[in-house]
């Protein structure tokens, strides 16, 4: 019986609603350069700038990436057991952007405060998106999967699309993600520092942080100051939002037509792009 259901998952024809949601969430998903849409805001390339950062300001950009990592998962985990409060994607901008601007006024040395409030709102807003696609965030996989955005967002102008496109970078996280799932459903309530859990969180904090650094140096400019630091978290939520909408698209159409059909899909629109 589940045999012939996957293969009539195969052979139907996604309606033209589902192929424009497929095509909305390609164009999010493989051009996802927060760099090109900071360079644009700033006049300079951020991307570059983002790898020139001096080893102090790249530890310390690794060390609030990480405890804001961490923290995210704290409240996923948390997201399990208690049905979050309904927000909007407006409101969730609102608080980053206030975020931002201390940020901004206040320089590096506000980034551990700042970044793990940023983070822990944009998984809000990010669960929020996924629940409006059909996921059940008591489900431990779906909760990581809110998790798995800021990996997903974690691509720059110069990376090989084979190696860092979307089904590249879901691949190569979906065994620490499955093992994840597993562990927290057997364990229950679990401690984020788990040698499972910590290489999630490992995985994820690699390409995160090329974002971070890149949001780093674009509020590194004088010019850009408290009000400029809002507008570049800003576009970091936006950024993440627009993934995470491209994401949750794909694993809702994933459900009603199978995986191997949606990523053909996915694959053939991308190769128009």
């Amino acid at each position: 019986m589940q045999a012939e259901a996957l293969a009539a998952q195969r052979t139907v024809d996604l309606t033209p609603e589902d192929m424009e949601a497929l095509s909305q969430a390609v164009r999010s998903l493989e051009n996802p350069s927060l760099a090109a849409r900071l360079t644009n805001m700033v006049g300079k390339p951020v991307e570059l700038i983002g790898y020139a950062l001096p080893d102090p300001a790249s530890k310390a950009i690794s060390t609030a990436t990480s405890k804001a990592l961490e923290m995210a998962l704290k409240v996923a985990l948390k997201t399990m057991r208690n049905e979050p409060q309904a927000g909007s994607r407006l409101l969730h901008k609102a608080l980053a952007t206030a975020s931002g601007a201390a940020g901004g006024a206040f320089g590096l040395a506000a980034l551990p405060i700042e970044l793990p409030v940023s983070t822990i709102i944009m998984l809000r807003s990010i669960a929020e998106i996924a629940r409006s696609e059909g996921e059940n965030l008591s489900d431990p996989e779906a909760a990581l999967s809110c998790v798995e955005v800021f990996a997903l967002g974690g691509r720059t102008g110069s990376d090989d699309a084979s190696e860092s496109g979307y089904f590249a970078v879901r691949g190569l996280l979906a065994k620490s993600v499955t093992e994840a799932a597993r562990f927290v459903t057997q364990r229950g309530v679990v401690s984020e520092g788990a040698p499972i859990m910590v290489r999630f969180l490992t995985q994820v904090a690699s390409r995160f942080g090329i974002v971070v650094s890149q949001k780093v140096a674009a509020q590194s400019f004088p010019v850009i100051g408290a009000l400029g630091g809002a507008a570049v978290n800003y576009a970091f939520l936006e950024h993440f939002q627009d993934v995470a909408r491209g994401h949750f698209i794909v694993r809702r159409l994933e459900r009603i037509y199978g995986k191997e059909r949606i990523e053909a899909e996915y694959t053939r629109l991308a190769d128009r792009h």
